[in-house]
């Protein structure tokens, strides 16, 4: 693959607006040093984008002094309007850009948790979700909308949003007063044992059952009383439910827990996943150092590679690479492995100057293909591989060679989260983009 810029590539900024896809993304904004001065989302990239080369924003105080210093303009592509808002925060958060005053601090978007282990299971507003015993929903993209969504599912399903630790075991809950959120018909009050257990928990299945996108008929109800609100001149009420219905549907403006991981709100357990990995993949010794290789397409286009290097189950940034892939063209992730994989491991152990000994584990990106493909290269190099897996995402299997079946393990443990880490790490350093926009040239 030639590094010779394309035409496309040659053009102004705002020829090269003009080209982006009328669908939802990031672009990002360099000056002339190639530095990545403002990342913003939009729902339509074309329109979005070009808009910064209008009159109206070189005139708009908001704008001005923004616009005089791009030099280049580049986007990447989300599936929804939600994912190019999660990827914008994190973006941010990663490259720091002079230009964005929002989202630089380390503020997190928010999660809506039942502590579903409990007996009488609450339910909660958080920006720190715990790993264990809940059901995470998010993250949101609006904390304010999701406060008055769970104020809205509250009075319908009258659940507890209190921070008790009630046993139903300890008789004194008997004597407790509830809060004034029972007397309003907002909370059963489990507290005070005014709900048996079995009855309290089917609230909270009807409850997750609306989270899991069964909200609907709770719409229409809500949208009934507000006609009928209407009818009889109550505005007030009516312009409540109006807002409580658009707080319900702006539930649906979610990422993914697994997809949309937040690093700065999950703890990992660096030794713990490293003691974990010995066990569950039969090594002699706890691995110390892990790599993990990641493909990526950026805008459709040029394919890269990543490689990441942790030590002791946290990352190790000096020895992280960025590979152009240069024999493959077209999206070929197979072929796109074997290229990366060769380049790396070829100056090895005994082989120069440049050599660097294997890792204890290697981690590559994906499923039996990709976990295939590098093992491919080891054979051609005729020379042993590390302990080699591949972590697939949609149900986080580990596939290893010669085992016809993948490994499963708890989406809570510490050796599964750290393997997920280091991929989504992988992920991380080729999507988003922020090294290739330096002046740092590809790896040779």
């Amino acid at each position: 693959m030639s590094d010779t810029p394309s035409a496309a590539e040659r053009l102004p900024p705002s020829e090269k607006a003009k080209q982006f896809p009328a669908s939802p993304g990031v672009y990002l904004m360099k000056d002339a040093e190639g530095r990545v001065i403002y990342v913003g989302k939009a729902k339509v990239l074309r329109s979005r984008a070009s808009h910064y080369f209008t009159k109206a924003a070189a005139e708009d105080a908001r704008t001005a002094e923004l616009v005089k210093v791009i030099a280049d303009i580049e986007h990447i592509p989300a599936e929804s309007e939600v994912d190019a808002l999660l990827m914008e925060a994190r973006l941010i958060k990663d490259i720091q850009p002079r230009f964005n005053i929002e989202l630089k601090d380390n503020k997190t978007f928010p999660y809506l948790q039942i502590r579903i282990r409990e007996e009488f299971p609450r339910v909660e507003f958080t920006r720190l979700p715990r790993s264990k015993g809940v059901r995470l929903y998010g993250p949101f993209t609006s904390a304010k909308s999701l406060r008055v969504a769970i104020q809205v599912l509250q009075r319908v399903f009258q659940f507890r949003t209190c921070g008790l630790n009630i046993k139903s075991s300890n008789d004194q809950w008997r004597w407790f007063r509830p809060c004034i959120l029972h007397s309003i018909r907002q909370c059963t009050a489990p507290c005070n044992f005014r709900v048996s257990r079995e009855d309290y928990r089917k609230q909270i299945r009807r409850l997750c059952m609306v989270l899991d996108g069964k909200k609907d008929k709770l719409i229409a109800e809500l949208a009934t009383q507000m006609q009928e609100a209407s009818v009889k001149l109550e505005f007030e009420k009516a312009a409540r439910l109006r807002d409580e219905i658009a707080a319900l549907k702006s539930l649906g403006l979610r990422g993914d827990v697994d997809k949309d991981v937040q690093p700065e709100v999950f703890h990992i357990e660096p030794r713990k996943g490293s003691v974990g990995l010995r066990k569950v993949l039969g090594l002699s010794q706890t691995p110390r150092t892990i790599e993990g290789v990641d493909i990526a397409h950026l805008s459709g286009q040029e394919t890269v590679a990543s490689l990441v290097s942790f030590i002791d189950g946290l990352p190790f940034k000096p020895h992280y690479r960025r590979y152009k892939i240069k024999s493959v063209e077209g999206v070929d992730d197979f072929a796109s492995i074997r290229e990366v994989i060769a380049r790396r491991f070829r100056n090895a152990i005994g082989q120069g100057e440049e050599e660097q000994p294997f890792p204890d584990i290697l981690l590559i990106d994906g499923g039996k293909g990709q976990l295939n493909a590098a093992l491919e290269v080891f054979r051609m190099l005729g020379k042993e591989p590390p302990c080699l897996i591949s972590l697939a995402k949609q149900q986080e299997e580990i596939y290893r060679p010669g085992e016809a079946e993948p490994l499963r393990l708890s989406r809570h443990s510490a050796a599964l989260r750290l393997l997920q880490y280091v991929r989504d790490e992988a992920h991380r350093f080729a999507q988003h983009y922020h090294h290739l926009l330096r002046k740092k040239k590809y790896e040779e």
